[in-house]
């Protein structure tokens, strides 16, 4: 069960107007489930998108990022289930152009006005042929309010559908912000095993666009970690139809502070969702490092505390058995690093200071913050003004369990 997460009603996700979303059950790898899911675009919609680290990136990303570098207009996105279309090569690649195509006839678009999305098992070659029987059905269920349905339509391990949204006035003109994720495993920082979609109906200019697609993955997508593995798929994509009528060239116009931070805000909640669902996650983990010389060593911190398996175990036996988080501290990578001036908290409870175990401290006080389902790590560098955050989970035996049986 996720962590303290339940997906928002169909009534809780606002439709944005622009955007339509139709599922359909196409067997890409099982039956009897909705697997493909097509989300049409209106006219003068920007799109904009980050992906991947993973050098071994999967055909459908390596498209994502050619149409969109192409400057032609986003129409369409068409996202499937249950096969990865990674480690494919040359005929992964003609699948994904496959879909495209079939998706650019469908709706009367160009293909390269087509962005393809694909997740689940890798090294094993998309059944396009079944792809491209789903869509008329996709297209049939086409709506604006079908938001709920596409959540739950590209979830793979994920035990719930993540999805949030909003609504707010800036400059008189009210605003609506819906998005939905999936992922549970194989999540870690430089995007994670996920994907991500949002959309707004206020307008922003491209340029606008691309820059803060990036300044909300790195406060979001890219400050989370499961289990330190870096997929092949990862995408996060933004969407800003302009239908509302308000709309941002710049950034230097009233009321972009608000909406940014919107999206921002929302692009966290769907991302934290990951967390709290990772696969046999029983504690959701935040962790808040402070006092750094800038952003990024603060982050390495995180990170290390983060993606220690050492750790992320201790948590789910509510073992207060803290100086696996002073070792992830200590080989985070920075080599000057003072141990001495370091603070380490577990909520409030101050734990390590000085080099050594804080004279305060109390283990049963440590093993009290320990049993709780949400826990906040806090270390103060004391090198610095800079802070980060970095979410996490612990490792139970159910990940173990549902890696083992993945692809069964």
């Amino acid at each position: 069960m996720p962590v303290n997460y339940t997906t928002p009603s169909a009534e809780q996700l606002f439709p944005v107007a622009g955007v339509r979303l139709g599922t359909a059950e196409a067997e890409i790898r099982k039956k009897n489930r909705r697997d493909l899911t097509l989300i049409e675009l209106a006219p003068g919609a920007t799109v904009a998108g980050v992906f991947t680290q993973n050098r071994f990136c999967a055909a459908p990303v390596q498209l994502c990022r050619k149409h969109l570098a192409s400057g032609r207009e986003i129409r369409a996105l068409v996202i499937n289930t249950g096969i990865a279309n990674a480690g494919t090569g040359e005929p992964g690649l003609a699948a994904a152009q496959a879909s495209c195509a079939a998706v650019a006839e469908t709706l009367g678009i160009a293909p390269e006005q087509v962005l393809p999305f694909s997740t689940g098992v890798i090294l094993e070659l998309l059944p396009v042929d079944r792809l491209i029987a789903g869509l008329p059905a996709a297209r049939a269920d086409l709506a604006a309010d079908h938001w709920h349905a596409a959540a739950h339509s590209i979830m793979t391990t994920d035990t719930v559908a993540k999805a949030a949204s909003r609504k707010f006035t800036v400059n008189g003109q009210e605003i609506t912000i819906s998005g939905i994720s999936k992922g549970a495993g194989m999540i870690k920082p430089n995007m994670a095993t996920m994907l991500g979609y949002l959309a707004t109906d206020a307008g922003i200019a491209q340029p606008l666009l691309d820059a803060l697609v990036k300044e909300a993955a790195d406060a979001s997508f890219n400050c989370i970690t499961v289990d330190g593995d870096t997929s092949t798929n990862d995408s996060f994509v933004m969407i800003a139809t302009g239908q509302s009528g308000l709309a941002f060239a710049d950034g230097s116009e009233a009321g972009w502070a608000e909406v940014k931070a919107a999206l921002i805000a929302v692009s966290v909640e769907l991302a934290q969702a990951i967390v709290r669902d990772g696969e046999g996650a029983t504690k959701f983990i935040t962790i808040a490092v402070e006092g750094g010389k800038d952003a990024e060593e603060c982050r390495k911190v995180g990170y290390a505390i983060g993606h220690s398996p050492l750790v992320k175990t201790a948590f789910f036996a509510s073992d207060p058995n803290l100086g696996r988080i002073l070792a992830a501290i200590g080989y985070a990578g920075i080599g000057d690093l003072d141990v001495d001036s370091i603070r380490v908290w577990l909520d409030d409870v101050l734990v390590a200071e000085k080099g050594g175990r804080a004279a305060s401290y109390q283990e049963a006080d440590g093993a009290r913050v320990m049993q709780q389902a949400e826990i906040t790590v806090r270390v103060d560098l004391g090198r610095g003004a800079a802070a980060a955050k970095v979410y996490s989970c612990d490792f139970s035996y159910d990940y173990v369990k549902i890696n083992a049986d993945y692809r069964s």
